[in-house]
């Protein structure tokens, strides 16, 4: 799992990983969203506990900047949120357990100020579910948001689609319709999945951590009980920009547990002040339940102070004085005393070459080395810089890997495709693995299913 800023990992790597180590490619790319593949986060969701999960991640990265104001209006909208969420998942249809129904239910929830007793749809659709279902998650969490006046239930609403404005756009609606980034089964094979985002608009960086959130939960359950305990393939999440794609809830207690699954975090950051910044006093059980960490050199004040005390240690170093008299009688003295001394002082950190980085692994002294040159490596060879005709991957190719949306008026042929197993695959034909082409079945369905309505 690599969050890559621009694509430029995917460009470069794509070669070696799918054709030479046989990775499935998954791409999400939130630049252009012609170019990516569908994520639906609801598509995860099995109980009511990850529904929780869902809507304190949605509401912890979509708060804004500042100080948050009056708990009461978020705890509304966690009320709101868990109940429609709740119908979607377990009442409705499976081609509407997508985040449009839920944008979609907000959209349609007229209220009256003046008139408490006023009906909308939704309000029609939990008052037949509670006759069937009076005790069921979904009518009880709705029953407490009705318990607020209709000036108060119209600022919720308000609140709401403020929250959720960015799934109102019609490109981001069709990629979330469904889901092909299968995050639960990360680990049953090798995949590598790469979340493209901007480095300069952070507008849709929300949806990383949404996505990082439920995978780390959903690899650490489908460890348990599926394999045993530990993923048949480690898993190894590359979080590039963590500073600017959100956070995720109790990161602090999941970093402690995962490993035990076959899981690792490389978490890069600009300073280590940006990781306070997110998780304020988790920051430092985050990077205390991180094995190794490298300093690849900066000037932010507080980080080199950080690593110059607390990493480093100090040093013990030998000084001599020496000492001369005159007068009637002329003397000479010579002292030699044993001090202790930053190994690097913060003025040393910051002036550090480079070309030099600083490895500090657990349970072992600090390592002043040299950075690695990649172009020494024996698979540099297979990356786009060595040789950019045959090795480079443009996001461009999938353009054409997009069926058409069918028209529902017109009428269809459906054939059935056999591939038998061990099939070659051309160079280009799996890339993204768009719209199950690896899969026929699925996609005859699906034109079955489309084709009928």
């Amino acid at each position: 799992m690599v969050v890559d800023p621009k694509g430029g990992v995917l460009e470069q790597a794509r070669y070696f990983l799918q054709r030479k180590k046989g990775y499935k490619i998954k791409v999400f790319n939130s630049i252009d969203f012609s170019r990516s593949m569908h994520y639906n986060p609801l598509a995860y969701i099995r109980n009511e506990a990850d529904i929780l999960k869902f809507v304190n991640t949605l509401i912890a990265n979509t708060k804004g900047e500042g100080k948050e104001g009056d708990p009461f209006w978020t705890k509304s909208e966690t009320l709101l949120y868990c109940a429609l969420i709740a119908y979607i998942i377990f009442e409705g249809p499976d081609e509407d357990k997508n985040m449009n129904t839920l944008v979609d239910m907000i959209s349609g929830m007229e209220v009256k100020e003046d008139d408490d007793d006023f009906m909308n749809a939704v309000d029609y659709m939990f008052a037949g579910l509670e006759k069937r279902k009076p005790d069921c998650f979904a009518v009880k969490q709705y029953k407490k948001y009705k318990l607020a006046s209709g000036k108060t239930a119209r600022s919720i609403l308000i609140s709401c689609g403020a929250r959720l404005a960015p799934f109102d756009i019609p490109q981001l609606r069709e990629i979330m319709s469904y889901d092909e980034m299968e995050l639960d089964k990360l680990g049953d094979r090798r995949t590598a999945a790469f979340f493209i985002i901007s480095d300069t608009d952070t507008t849709y960086n929300f949806i990383v951590a949404l996505a990082f959130s439920q995978m780390f939960n959903l690899l650490c359950e489908r460890a348990d009980n599926v394999h045993g305990g530990r993923l048949p393939h480690h898993v190894r999440v590359l979080w590039d920009e963590a500073a600017n794609t959100g956070q995720v809830p109790n990161l602090e207690k999941l970093v402690a547990v995962i490993r035990s699954r076959e899981v690792s975090l490389t978490l890069f950051y600009q300073q280590l002040a940006q990781c306070k910044a997110i998780y304020d006093k988790n920051a430092e059980t985050i990077l205390g339940n991180m094995d190794s960490v490298v300093f690849l050199g900066g000037r932010e004040a507080s980080t080199i102070k950080e690593i110059s005390e607390n990493w480093l240690g100090k040093a013990t170093i030998s000084m001599q004085t020496e000492g001369r008299s005159r007068g009637q009688s002329e003397s000479y003295n010579q002292n030699t005393q044993r001090l202790g001394r930053e190994l690097m002082t913060p003025a040393e950190l910051a002036t550090m070459p480079g070309d030099r980085c600083i490895l500090q692994l657990r349970g072992l002294p600090p390592f002043y080395s040299r950075k690695y040159d990649l172009k020494q490596h024996p698979n540099y060879r297979y990356t786009a810089d060595a040789d950019k005709k045959k090795n480079a991957f443009s996001l461009e190719r999938l353009i054409c890997r997009r069926i058409k949306k069918l028209n529902p008026n017109e009428q269809y042929t459906v054939y059935e495709a056999d591939v038998p197993d061990g099939t070659p695959i051309d160079e280009d034909e799996d890339i993204l693995n768009y719209d199950d082409l690896d899969d026929p079945d699925s996609l005859v369905l699906r034109l079955q299913k489309r084709s009928r309505n």
